[in-house]
């Protein structure tokens, strides 16, 4: 069975991509082998997991170079079931072009605000440019920080209109288990009863990916 590549990427900082790329390794884990690649210059996904003791709880994460990424996820998706692939933040990067051209699934993970959706619509245009050699990927905007089910607003909605990105009918509420968990360095599955709410926010995004 081919691996499944998902690449988790925003040009707009502070919009939880590496909250989402590690509780979504964390629940992929769960279901089969699965690798992290931190592509980010940042390495956030590593630091991440440094904070605490991850066996059981996250995957492998590997941080990865810009001239590099291609073999990269080639090599991972030959030993792995799911590969999660942590973008660098910037648009113009050759190396998130490259994980685009690579990767089967982007999500973008955007703020509920259009001010927020509007910072984020060269996304929309980077996933076109990415179909030209990649004609199957498929991308999908995931909002993240939700303070309810009903946080879209008539304003979201015209927002939403100025993308040819569709969103997951999933998404991430606002939680204190997703900080509770960066701060003790797993994620939200290992925090037990504290964390069952975001641990159900997470599976259903993965089970809706997986139905895509």
């Amino acid at each position: 069975m081919a691996a499944l590549r998902i690449a988790v990427a925003n040009q707009k900082g502070g919009t939880g991509k590496t909250t989402l790329t590690v509780n979504l390794a964390a629940g992929f884990h769960r279901r089969g082998e699965t690798v992290v690649l931190d592509a980010d210059p940042q390495a956030s996904a590593g630091d991440w997991a440094r904070l605490g003791n991850a066996e059981g709880d996250l995957p492998p994460i590997r941080k990865i170079d810009a001239d590099a990424v291609r073999t990269s996820i080639a090599r991972a998706g030959r030993s792995s079931r799911f590969v999660l692939v942590d973008c660098p933040p910037h648009l113009l990067s050759d190396a998130l072009q490259q994980v685009m051209g690579e990767v089967d699934v982007v999500l973008i993970p955007v703020l509920p605000s259009p001010l927020d959706l509007w910072a984020s619509v060269g996304m929309a245009a980077a996933v076109q440019d990415a179909r030209q050699g990649n004609p199957g990927l498929r991308a999908y905007m995931v909002l993240n920080q939700l303070e309810t089910r009903n946080a879209l607003s008539r304003s979201m909605h015209q927002a939403l209109a100025e993308f040819d990105v569709p969103v997951l009918a999933s998404g991430l509420a606002r939680r204190a288990a997703f900080r509770n968990a960066a701060l003790e360095g797993g994620s939200v599955y290992r925090l037990g009863k504290r964390g069952e709410s975001a641990v159900s926010d997470v599976e259903s995004i993965i089970k809706e990916v997986l139905s895509l």
